[in-house]
């Protein structure tokens, strides 16, 4: 799957994927979960592995997209992600220009004939052509973190608490300041308003001395 990282809008997904994959709706559910993360600027890197039961969803950001797959735990991790840079390649290569101004779901439905012909190179690890890029001492992908899916969802959840709660102290300590203005306005009117009405009675009653005499 292809998204926008600044709203999350999908951009593109492999169309046949998944359909023969046990509970394929849950974890596009998770794939979703995180690229709502990703658009809040939930994110540790821009290129990670993230497990989820027998599966591992690998992505790269680049240029405000998110490029994302989902492989099964043995499948080799440098193969996932020079998948995964050929389909961002080709992707800012057609479509960059467009990228920003998207405005629907899917609006480079077309790419998936990239993601097919892509994907297939790719899916038999024991070619000539796999076996070469598993072997490219200069493509390396040990320092890219592996992380738990509950432990990257769970983080942006916990982002979420505290912006609300952050929110929430912000707005009350206004509130509490209004209510200390009102209060510090009343105690001086209150403080200050006998001593009015006195000088304004002695002033009334000098005026109508004047008046009378």
């Amino acid at each position: 799957m292809i998204a926008r990282v600044t709203d999350g809008l999908p951009l593109a997904e492999g169309l046949d994927d998944g359909r023969d994959l046990k509970d394929a709706e849950f974890y596009k559910q998770q794939v979703k979960a995180l690229f709502k993360n990703l658009s809040r600027g939930h994110y540790e890197a821009s290129r990670m592995s993230v497990e989820t039961g027998p599966y591992v969803f690998h992505y790269i950001i680049e240029g405000r997209v998110c490029y994302l797959t989902m492989c099964d735990r043995a499948y080799p991790k440098k193969l996932a992600f020079q998948y995964l840079e050929e389909l961002r390649n080709e992707f800012e290569r057609t479509n960059g220009s467009q990228i920003e101004t998207a405005a629907r779901p899917y609006a480079f439905i077309k790419f998936d004939t990239f993601i097919q012909k892509t994907k297939k190179l790719y899916q038999d690890t024991h070619t000539q052509r796999n076996i070469a890029k598993l072997n490219d001492e200069l493509y390396e992908v040990h320092q890219i973190m592996t992380r738990n899916v509950q432990e990257v969802l769970g983080v942006g959840e916990q982002l979420d608490q505290v912006s609300q709660m952050s929110s929430r102290l912000s707005s009350e300590s206004r509130i509490y300041a209004d209510k200390a203005r009102d209060l510090n306005r009343q105690a001086l009117i209150r403080k200050w308003a006998p001593v009015a009405i006195v000088l304004g009675v002695v002033f009334v009653l000098f005026w109508l001395k004047n008046k009378i005499w």
